[in-house]
């Protein structure tokens, strides 16, 4: 099982499990810009050397003020993390919710961060009837106080309305929302909630910096709340959580405009492209709006999610085996969107792996 710590993207158990290094994987598990990190990544990197004997900014002031710039929001309004991981375990664990809903299939991220700090879970059960949609009619039959709600969702790519989350805040609940994939949406200005949350003591909105610039290696994530909550999270946090490093690759990557226009212009080609692709190989795709895919798989006799990521893992391939996902079972799959050759490759290895079982069955 290559998910054996949770998550996706895991080339270390990759190299134990089919023997090949890690530089000669396609790894389809983990959503990252298959353009690699921006040119101004590497010119951190080229100083960083002359710098690495100084403290990092506790504060990390200098990427706040950017991001403040970015989203029009008090820089008080915002915390920066080690990733978004940090964060959600963080929020977590200064409101400690005596249960928290959560909409399944999610990021475990979230159930893990409630168990650890002792608290319960009131399930809300997505359904692939309407594509894993959360509904008005869900959120009206849930009497919790406190939510964590992924939009886009992982791993299903659905956005979450903003005007539904913002029914829940209204009507007393405390929200978390996971915005970590908002920068891949055309039009994050319309469904982002970060400028809401900057002013609603209610409503919190965390961002991961790792996907969109594929800086993975460097944990970089940022939360959005009124000062005064953040000044409470700010108070629990550990101290020097993000180092001197990460701060400045995160201060570069928000000046690659031509990056960002890249990267949503060969998305909006390769996604519709990779859809249609896979579904004339009889793949049921759902339809988010991200960099990633979940599907189900086609009905053929010994076809499961574990037993495709295997005969991919062999031919030097990873997927993500998403049946690990709660209230998703063994024929859902999530494959990264990756550049037309990679996918190209993807296809092909599909294809062979589904004749294999096609043959398999026949015999």
């Amino acid at each position: 099982m290559l998910e054996r710590y949770g998550h996706g993207g895991d080339l270390r158990t990759a190299e134990e499990t089919f023997g090949f290094p890690a530089r000669q994987f396609i790894d389809f598990s983990s959503n990252m810009n298959p353009f690699g990190p921006p040119d101004g990544v590497r010119r951190v990197l080229v100083h960083y050397a002359d710098q690495i004997d100084r403290y990092p900014d506790p504060a990390v002031r200098g990427l706040r003020a950017k991001l403040a710039l970015l989203h029009r929001v008090d820089e008080q309004s915002i915390i920066i993390g080690n990733g978004a991981a940090e964060l959600i375990d963080l929020v977590v664990r200064a409101l400690r919710p005596s249960a928290t809903a959560l909409a399944y299939p999610c990021f475990t991220e979230y159930g893990d961060a409630v168990m650890k700090a002792g608290g319960s879970i009131a399930p809300i059960m997505l359904s692939p009837d309407n594509a894993f949609a959360l509904t008005e009619s869900m959120v009206d039959a849930s009497e919790a106080k406190f939510y964590m709600i992924g939009s886009p969702n992982n791993p299903t790519g659905q956005l979450v309305d903003p005007a539904l989350i913002l029914k829940l805040v209204y009507r007393g609940a405390t929200v978390v929302v996971d915005e970590a994939f908002m920068d891949f949406i055309p039009e994050e200005e319309k469904v982002t909630l970060i400028r809401e949350a900057a002013v609603h003591e209610r409503l919190f909105v965390i961002r991961s910096m790792t996907k969109f610039f594929a800086i993975p290696g460097i944990r970089l994530g940022y939360m959005v709340g009124t000062p005064e909550q953040i000044a409470v999270l700010r108070r629990l946090q550990v101290p020097w959580s993000v180092n001197s490093l990460a701060q400045q690759i995160g201060e570069a990557v928000l000046e690659e405009k031509d990056y960002a226009a890249r990267t949503m212009a060969w998305l909006q080609e390769e996604r519709p492209w990779l859809i249609d692709k896979l579904e004339a190989l009889g793949f049921r795709v759902v339809p988010g709006m991200v960099n990633y895919l979940l599907v189900q798989l086609p009905q053929l006799p010994g076809l499961t999610a574990a037993s495709l990521q295997f005969e991919m893992g062999r031919m030097g391939i990873l997927i993500r085996d998403a049946s690990h996902f709660i209230n998703l079972d063994e024929s859902y799959c999530r494959f990264a969107v990756k550049l037309r050759h990679q996918n190209e490759w993807l296809l092909e290895a599909l294809g062979r792996c589904l004749f294999k079982f096609r043959e398999a069955g026949i015999r």
